[in-house]
């Protein structure tokens, strides 16, 4: 049984780790190169700290609410349904109908506020940041534009791209989606920093980053981050093969566009292009390794084969397409796994998540000309796959 106490204790206490671990990672910046740089309260390491106390304060407030939604609400919602299951007769690890699973839970109030507190949360969270970056619009653009010549690094914009209909979506249910508000990549950045629950120091994409492994022919000159978003990860490879030429594409060109401020701010030479990951526009052979990291849960099915196709042209022989994402090995979930993925998919605005789920990600790849392994280190929920371009 939950109560007020209970809620409070446990917001508190993922309070107080969370604040711990952004005081334990800070570290003093290097003063920004860039012509016009709005910090008004500085920096903690290499993250610019939200403009106001007041918005710093209700972000933690709602980073705790998740902590606690995610953790003892989460596991309690769990344990109700499983409960339920075995009361109706389901075996809780059978592979049941998403329709029998949708009955069996319809109604109960600890599953429905498990749903409903995750999914208000997150539109909280959205709302404070952009709501900021929308008050203060003139200078944020203009932050934005006295960046774009700068360096170092580069940005490539296209003023004709058409956005495709498959990008247009609200994904994770962010006001405009990645490409429909100019603010797009603040308000990404900053609302994953929500619900990543402590990663202000990008510690999510330096772990990624780790985990990239070079061709083994130890030839290594220049890697792409294929649907880059705000460039954390690419900034991240780019720590970690300092010598070598780091790109990132995203669709998105306000994504971009901050990546390129935020890289170059930080003095990376990181050059970002505004364009699609299934049309590149890079020559053939072009790079040594390719990576993606939770891209291809968000195209559809069609795309993701126009996408592991384009990065077969654009991949050398013997270099390393390397992918980040959900698991998609074709094994039936849990009833209650299937249920969180169906709300994922319905209230989290996930459009594309069910398509990738059923298809058999490694066969695509390996059908496209790669020899594929899973690589042994994990990303956690996530799986990893690396794959060789054969000669």
């Amino acid at each position: 049984m939950m109560n007020r106490r209970t809620i409070l204790g446990s917001l508190a206490a993922a309070f107080s780790a969370t604040a711990a671990t952004r005081k334990a990672s800070a570290s003093t910046a290097a003063p920004s190169s860039l012509p016009l740089d709005i910090e008004p309260r500085g920096t903690v390491g290499i993250q610019e700290r939200m403009p106001s106390l007041d918005l710093e304060s209700r972000h933690e407030f709602l980073t705790g609410f998740r902590a606690w939604t995610q953790g003892p609400l989460g596991r309690a919602a769990e344990e109700r349904a499983n409960a339920i299951f075995k009361a109706k007769g389901i075996d809780p690890e059978g592979d049941v109908p998403l329709e029998q699973v949708q009955a069996a839970l319809e109604g109960d109030p600890i599953v429905g506020a498990s749903v409903r507190y995750w999914i208000t949360g997150q539109q909280h969270c959205w709302k404070l940041v952009a709501d900021e970056f929308h008050a203060n619009a003139d200078a944020y653009m203009a932050e934005l534009d006295a960046a774009e010549k700068a360096g170092p690094g580069s940005v490539t914009l296209d003023p004709d791209f058409k956005v495709p209909e498959y990008a247009s979506h609200e994904i994770h249910i962010q006001p405009g989606g990645y490409v429909g508000d100019p603010f797009a990549g603040y308000i990404y950045h900053y609302g994953t920093n929500h619900f990543r629950m402590g990663n202000e120091q990008d510690q999510r994409q330096k772990l990624v980053a780790s985990t990239a492994e070079p061709p083994e022919d130890g030839r290594f000159k220049r890697i792409l981050d294929l649907g880059c978003g705000p460039g954390r990860l690419t900034v991240a490879l780019k720590d970690r093969f300092p010598d070598a030429e780091v790109w990132g594409i995203d669709v998105s060109g306000p994504m971009v566009r901050y990546a390129h401020m935020r890289a170059a701010d930080l003095g990376k030479e990181v050059h970002f292009v505004q364009g699609l990951a299934e049309d590149t526009g890079f020559p053939d052979g072009h790079f040594d390794l390719v990576y993606s990291y939770i891209l291809f849960h968000e195209v559809p099915a069609s795309v993701t084969r126009a996408i592991v196709k384009e990065v077969h042209r654009i991949t050398r022989p013997g270099g390393v397409f390397q992918s980040g994402d959900f698991r998609a090995d074709q094994r039936p979930p849990t009833p209650y796994r299937s249920f969180r993925r169906w709300w994922d998919y319905r209230w989290n605005n996930e459009v594309w998540r069910n398509e990738f789920q059923d298809l058999h990600f490694g066969k695509e790849i390996a059908r496209a000309g790669f020899t594929v392994r899973d690589s042994k280190k994990g990303l956690g929920f996530l799986g990893s796959l690396r794959a060789t371009r054969n000669a």
